[in-house]
Order: structure tokens, then C-alpha cells, then sequence
């Protein structure tokens, strides 16, 4: 997409040029540096001093315990306005390349698409990487949204009105409920997917651009990849979406990406298969901001933006 571009940087908008200056001068350790619990713990701590303080109201927050297929009790975390009547609802999967991110690190975002879609937000706890490697995220994932759709009635959802959605890895994961859940007949109102990963290998065009100097370095891409997935498993569509056999049939997607994201030209691609394919698409590429930006909102003010457009895309996708 901007491969084209002598520097790269210049891409930027003000505010994330900024925020890449601080983070440069604060001289922070990479994640790949750390241990996985190191990484997590600083991405609890950091993570939410970027996103918008203090957190916006939300009618109803509580925790929830969700059974995955093996019996372990994920946690969950249950968003809704105050509501006399059955209310729509997004399982929401968060961001971390499957091996950081928490509900605390989402906790704001989460909020962001309850408030603006007017829909219960499901957020989840699933399991991360190293100490549980693919494909457990992924059956944890589509264990929530059965969950979700056989008990959410008991929460006061509309279970006939469900959605999924993620951030990056979670992205990932949630294209791959959408195909889950096309293939079992559980009907979705739409897939809301910000800067999924859709390929098996990191080859495209953006990731060389963007490699470096854009908050998500290739160092860190590997990293997540080695914690999370064996070489001879890269090709399977519920890594790499793009790989799935069919796209046909699925339910329609809001895709917003980030234009200096070394991930934007495979979420074109994507999207690109899924319109081949029939399905409704709604594009969006925000300008002059890095991967990561939608839980960057006071640092990024078009976090809001985006933020704003993906709640209208629920909003839509539940009333129609």
C-alpha cells in the first residue's frame, strides 16, 4: 500500500508521531525481551495509560465465568446499558498476538463498542500463549460464543442478535468464530475486525514498510508467532484466515485497519476475498496511525473515531 514511500514515518499523523517519540526516548525493553509474564504485566500497566482515563460509564460491568470445552473456567467480563428489554450482544476477543492482553487492557474499548453499538459487550479471558499453544485460543473462542448463544438469555441477550469481534490476534480469532460459525449454523449479525492477522506468513508488502519504527516491530511479530504456533501449523486457516477453503456464506464484516501497520495489506486482502466470496464488506483505513491505536484513544484521538464508526457498524448490523 505505501511501500512506495521513501520514509515511512512521514505517514504518520502528529499524534502518533508524537506518542512513537515518547515511547522511543522512554527507552523501553521489548516485549520480546521479557519473560510472557513480564510482557503481560507490562502490558496491564502500560497499555491502559495510553486509552482514555477516566474509564466512560457503562450501565452494567460484572465478571463472568465461562466453562471451555475441557472444563476450565474462563473469566469473562459482561458491559451493557440499562435495558427493559433483551439486548444484542458482541463477544468481544482482545489483541496480544495470543500471548498478552487482558480484559484490563481492553476494559476501555469494551466499553467504547457497548456504548456506541447500544449492544451487551461479552469480553474474554481466553488462554495465552506459551503455556497454551494453538489451537487452544482458538477453541476457547468459539466455546465462548456457543456459550454465549445456549445461556445468553440468562444475562438478558437476545440470543438470535449475536456478534463477534477482536483487535489484531483477536481479530484473528474472531474471523475464524465467524467461519466456525457459518460451518455449525449459528447464526451472526457481523464480524467487527480491527487489524486482523489473515496470512501465514508474514510476507506481504506493509510488513517489510512498516517493520520497524511503527509500535509493532517484526521482533515482536516473531516472538508472538514462536510462543504461539508450530512452523508446520501455519497454514491452517484457523491461523491464518485467509487460507480458509471458502469465504462464502459468511456473515457481513466491518474491517478497520491502521495505515502504518505492517498488517494493513493483508486486512485489505481480506477483506478483497470476503467481497470475491459475496459477503458484505465496510472498509475502513485509518490515516497516519499504528497498530494498536483503538486502545490508544488519549493518546490517539482517532481511536475515537474508529471507536465511533465500529459502534454505528454494530448498531446497524443488530437493527437491521
Amino acid at each position: 500500500m505505501s511501500s512506495h514511500h521513501t520514509n515511512p514515518r512521514s505517514l504518520l499523523n502528529a499524534a502518533t508521531r508524537s506518542l512513537i517519540e515518547r515511547v522511543e526516548r522512554a527507552g523501553r525493553p521489548p516485549m520480546a525481551a521479557m519473560s510472557p509474564d513480564q510482557a503481560r504485566a507490562f502490558y496491564d500497566i502500560g497499555g491502559p495509560m495510553l486509552d482514555l482515563q477516566p474509564a466512560p460509564h457503562v450501565d452494567r460491568v460484572n465478571n463472568l465465568s465461562i466453562p471451555a470445552r475441557d472444563g476450565h473456567a474462563m473469566p469473562a467480563r459482561f458491559y451493557a446499558p440499562q435495558s427493559d428489554v433483551a439486548l444484542p450482544a458482541l463477544l468481544y476477543i482482545h489483541g496480544g498476538g495470543f500471548s498478552v492482553g487482558s480484559l484490563t487492557t481492553h476494559d476501555v474499548l469494551c466499553r467504547q463498542l457497548s456504548r456506541q453499538g447500544h449492544c451487551a459487550v461479552v469480553s474474554l479471558d481466553y488462554r495465552l500463549a506459551p503455556e497454551h499453544r494453538f489451537p487452544t485460543a482458538v477453541h476457547d473462542g468459539w466455546d465462548a460464543l456457543n456459550w454465549l448463544q445456549q445461556h445468553g438469555r440468562s444475562l438478558g441477550v437476545d440470543t438470535t442478535r449475536l456478534a463477534v469481534g477482536g483487535d489484531s490476534a483477536g481479530g484473528t480469532l474472531a474471523t475464524v468464530c465467524a467461519l466456525m460459525a457459518r460451518d455449525a449454523g449459528l447464526p451472526l449479525r457481523l464480524q467487527l475486525l480491527f487489524y486482523p492477522g489473515c496470512i501465514a506468513r508474514q510476507n506481504s508488502a506493509s510488513h517489510q514498510t512498516f517493520a520497524e519504527g511503527f509500535m509493532l516491530d517484526k521482533d515482536t511479530v516473531d516472538w508472538f508467532f514462536a510462543n504461539y504456533i508450530d512452523e508446520a501449523d501455519r497454514d491452517d486457516w484457523r491461523f491464518a484466515p485467509m487460507n480458509a477453503p471458502d469465504h462464502a456464506g459468511l456473515t457481513p464484516a466491518w474491517i478497520g485497519l491502521a495505515e502504518c501497520d505492517p498488517l494493513v495489506d493483508e486486512g485489505v486482502q481480506y477483506a478483497d476475498a470476503l467481497r470475491m466470496a459475496g459477503v458484505p464488506v465496510d472498509l475502513e483505513i485509518y490515516k497516519g496511525v499504528v497498530h494498536g491505536f483503538i486502545t490508544m484513544g488519549r493518546a490517539i484521538p482517532l481511536a475515537l473515531q474508529a471507536h465511533a464508526d465500529a459502534g454505528r457498524a454494530l448498531k446497524n448490523a443488530f437493527e437491521s
